[in-house]
């Protein structure tokens, strides 16, 4: 960005979002933080690494402070627990296995926040993501980032090409031992602060008593079956199961076993053997592609953000957004309520969210 600009920088309070801040005021850009309140934290145990927790709205003014920019906290509680919390707690009584951060990124940080951004006549919106985005004739592309161990490009699939243009990632091409140099460089005194890990409204771990919380009978008890429908034992809550789950089943048996699916509207959970687990096709919904001829794609697929990836096609079963999609070779725990994300290489082409059925 050679050209001077006004710019909105989403300011969580780490040292990613902090740096740059820091980078592109320095760069002479007029920069103005914006930071979330998205939890009320009040009262909660909160644990090292939180993302979102209290200290990191003092910790965004802090920097916004030395930096001598503006910075404004938004209030958005009340559309993160309806678009995100509720959400998560919906997608674990179906039996999935949810993903909230993409969640996150989707409504309130890539919706709310970037109207806010434009309102405030903002050229862009960045933000401390490490991904890049790619201008070719005129066209942006996302890609992964530079660091393959922080690259963050599985949970922004769901950007919008509108979106993307108006958006930047300034550390795109930095590792994160870049960052912090750098941060340190600004003398930024939070370049130390260690990277958050848990969901920011889950802070002490126990996901299980939050979606108790927010839907009433998440805990009902049910049955443990085996692929043949056999009576194995009982469980306490379809929500403690997740697909490829092998420990806490509560049952023991001569052979390892491993939950193979869920039914949640009958309380039930299957358990099997690990070759029970794998699958070459499987369903995707609420698409969203960053590519016009989107109908059959190729490329490799990645299922969850820790998977490597596998070459698939992917290709439109209906006209209501459902794709299938058909790997090269067996992948184990397709897990509903996980992304599928295609890419080309580097370049995220999109992808969407992985159902049990159509």
């Amino acid at each position: 960005m050679s050209s001077k600009k006004k710019i909105v920088v989403a300011m969580s309070g780490g040292v990613d979002s902090s740096t740059v801040a820091a980078m592109l005021h320095h760069q002479g850009h007029e920069v103005i933080g914006l930071t979330m309140q998205l939890y009320d934290y009040t009262g909660t145990d909160l644990k090292k690494g939180t993302c979102c927790a209290g200290m990191d709205i003092y910790d965004a003014k802090t920097v916004a402070d030395k930096l001598g920019i503006p910075h404004y906290v938004l209030n958005y509680e009340s559309k993160f627990k309806d678009s995100v919390m509720n959400d998560f707690a919906d997608s674990y009584m179906r039996g999935e296995t949810p993903i909230p951060c993409v969640r996150c990124n989707q409504t309130v940080k890539f919706s709310d926040m970037l109207k806010m951004a434009k309102d405030l006549g903002a050229d862009s919106l960045a933000t401390g993501h490490y991904v890049k985005k790619i201008s070719r004739n005129g066209v942006s592309e996302l890609h992964r980032a530079k660091d393959e161990k922080k690259d963050q490009s599985y949970f922004l699939f769901t950007t919008t090409n509108e979106q993307l243009d108006f958006l930047e990632f300034p550390l795109g091409g930095f590792t994160k031992e870049e960052t912090r140099k750098l941060a340190e460089s600004y003398e930024i005194h939070n370049s130390d602060k260690p990277d958050s890990q848990d969901i920011c409204f889950v802070p002490n771990g126990d996901y299980a008593s939050v979606v108790q919380k927010l839907r009433p009978g998440a805990l009902d008890p049910g049955e443990l079956l085996d692929m043949q429908n056999n009576h194995l034992g009982w469980h306490s809550g379809i929500i403690n199961f997740t697909i490829g789950q092998r420990r806490g089943l509560g049952v023991t048996t001569g052979k390892p076993l491993y939950v193979i699916k869920i039914d949640p509207e009958n309380k039930k959970v299957f358990l099997g053997e690990e070759s029970d687990l794998f699958s070459d096709s499987f369903y995707i919904k609420d698409t969203n592609w960053l590519v016009d001829n989107n109908s059959e794609l190729e490329g490799l697929v990645r299922i969850r953000s820790s998977h490597k990836g596998v070459l698939a096609k992917v290709k439109k079963h209906n006209d209501e957004g459902i794709y299938k999609v058909t790997t090269f070779e067996p992948n184990k725990s397709v897990t509903p309520g996980q992304a599928c994300v295609l890419y080309d290489g580097d370049r995220v082409l999109g992808g969407g969210w992985i159902i049990k059925y159509i």
